[in-house]
């Protein structure tokens, strides 16, 4: 169990935080250039020497493109129109079509932003070095005002101090409710559960029992998590590491108590299982760690204040991050010690009725 319980979250941890990632890249484009002109080829160019954009086609023919994107080919197709050039230097306008595969919504309105950026940099570069009065109608009107951005907490806008975090609080998660939910059913495959039954021990102290050992082993695998975090993807710890493990330590007795809790009603480890996944997937999917809690829906942000996932991985976003002290997560430990009251309450309550 040793390995299990140590190694092969470490191992999660390192794959995950490497394999999730937020930003688009390497968007297939399909380049349709109906003009083949000095301005198509530097805009063709532009879109080339992006880190966003592979070329993987380039053709005149746009139903060309349209297969291929309904292959699966490409994500993206770009068309330049006849008389491109001619219509910049006549009108100083013209248009641009940029067709994108939106089955995946989040990656089309990215890949659209990106092409649009690249457009607008196209745009300038005609102002500045032909010195035309040009609007593509792709992109808004070129305008003298200049923009400086301040990125605070995360400056580098590395995607992997966002999801490192969030990660290491799942991975305790599954971790503390598998092996806690399994705990007291295993002594009833056993048969071991009655001969616990006639000892003199009072409920609360079993319980408590059967809890502590768990929770140092999810404390220890939470240390490492943020030691290998440190070490490996250099994540800011700003806050105060005492006020992380305090916070884990008080949500690491709200997951162990619900998996006792579900070890109470259960009678096979199977059984176990199975309702503590359920619970686990609600809680991962609910917890604001692939979809922003603000942008769910109105009825599903109040679900999430049951949620102590939620929770969890707010404070450590804030505490390593952002450098949040005690008084800025003192809601969160509120809620924390309310679901503690009621969760190991009822893990009591269900095996004094048990017994």
């Amino acid at each position: 169990m040793l390995p299990i319980i140590f190694v092969l979250p470490m191992i999660q941890l390192l794959v995950l935080s490497f394999a999730v990632d937020y930003e688009i890249k390497h968007i297939k484009l399909f380049f349709v250039d109906q003009d083949k002109s000095q301005f198509s080829g530097l805009l063709y160019n532009q879109f080339e020497a992006s880190q966003y954009f592979i070329i993987n086609d380039f053709s005149n023919s746009l139903a060309e493109a349209k297969e291929s994107m309904q292959r699966g080919d490409c994500d993206q197709i770009l068309v330049i129109p006849h008389g491109f050039e001619q219509d910049l230097y006549r009108d100083g306008t013209t248009d641009i079509q940029v067709i994108m595969n939106a089955i995946d919504g989040t990656k089309a309105g990215l890949s659209s932003s990106y092409a649009t950026n690249i457009i607008m940099d196209f745009n300038r570069s005609l102002i500045v070095d032909f010195g035309m009065q040009s609007s593509l109608t792709a992109t808004p009107e070129y305008q003298q005002i200049e923009m400086d951005y301040s990125y605070w907490y995360n400056p580098e806008l590395n995607y992997q101090a966002y999801m490192v975090p969030g990660i290491l609080v799942l991975l305790v998660t599954m971790i503390g409710g598998f092996l806690s939910s399994m705990n007291i059913v295993r002594e009833k495959e056993l048969g071991t559960i009655d001969q616990i039954h006639v000892t003199p021990i009072k409920k609360h102290y079993f319980i408590f029992g059967k809890t502590l050992p768990f929770w140092m082993v999810g404390m220890v695998e939470f240390g490492l998590g943020l030691l290998l975090a440190k070490l490996v993807f250099d994540i800011p710890m700003v806050g105060s590491i005492f006020t992380l493990f305090a916070f884990a330590g008080t949500y690491l007795l709200v997951v162990l108590g619900l998996g006792l809790l579900i070890s109470t009603i259960t009678e096979t480890q199977q059984q176990a299982m199975f309702i503590s996944w359920f619970f686990l997937v609600i809680f991962i999917l609910l917890g604001g760690l692939f979809t922003a809690v603000e942008n769910m829906p109105e009825w599903a942000q109040q679900i999430t204040r049951l949620n102590p996932v939620r929770y969890f991985i707010e404070v450590n976003r804030m505490v390593l991050l952002k450098g949040a002290g005690f008084k800025d997560v003192a809601s969160h430990f509120i809620v924390m010690s309310i679901f503690i009251l009621l969760i190991n309450s009822l893990a009591i309550f269900r095996y004094k009725k048990g017994s």
